[in-house]
């Protein structure tokens, strides 16, 4: 019973949480970016008025809110913060497709890059935040974890850049998913070598 919890436990680490819930952004261009998040996640407003929007595409409430905050100026891509926020697929087909209709729409990737643990395809959002959309690479957590510790993992732990229709053609030619989401050795790379975008100085 509730009367009878121990809210004086010490334990070793605080109690996590069950999940991450939803992510909230400020905006001062509210409409364009309402409408972009509406359209990149095939999502719908669970509550909206004009100035906050509360945006879901699954079965929590919202995942994404957007308000229009007085006095909000443009991002500044060279600032500490949030870096993006990233939405998972559950395999590389479903992101691929996405990625098609989302290029239909007239949004465009800014990275494609197979991390090795993940193949993510990165967008900017009107605002300039960044997007990651991804598939894992491994069934499990602990194999996820097991390339993260390995020595190919910490020399390059940002991955080998990729072009979405050469995958899809891979796949339309019988190639596996396993395969093709198997993460080439392009040996060691730093920060240096990402796209200007990413770096936030383009």
């Amino acid at each position: 019973m509730a009367k009878d919890f121990d809210f004086d436990q010490k334990g070793t680490k605080v109690v996590s949480p069950i999940r991450l819930a939803h992510v909230v952004l400020r905006t001062n261009n509210f409409k364009t970016m309402v409408d972009f998040y509406k359209t990149f996640l095939g999502g719908q407003a669970s509550y909206e008025n004009e100035f906050l929007s509360f945006i879901t595409y699954d079965e929590e409430h919202h995942r994404i809110a957007i308000g229009m905050i007085p006095g909000t100026g443009p991002k500044n891509q060279r600032t500490c913060g949030l870096e993006h926020i990233a939405f998972t697929f559950p395999s590389l087909n479903e992101l691929l497709l996405a990625y098609r209709q989302r290029k239909a729409l007239g949004i465009v990737p800014s990275w494609s890059v197979n991390h090795g643990v993940t193949t993510s395809i990165y967008y900017h959002d009107p605002d300039g935040n960044m997007i990651e959309t991804q598939v894992d690479a491994f069934e499990t957590p602990e194999e996820s974890t097991a390339f993260m510790m390995s020595k190919a993992f910490q020399e390059n732990p940002f991955g080998a850049d990729f072009d979405p229709e050469d995958y899809i053609r891979r796949i339309k030619a019988g190639e596996s998913e396993e395969s093709v989401l198997k993460r080439p050795d392009v040996g060691p790379r730093g920060p240096e070598s990402l796209p200007a975008r990413v770096l936030g100085v383009a």
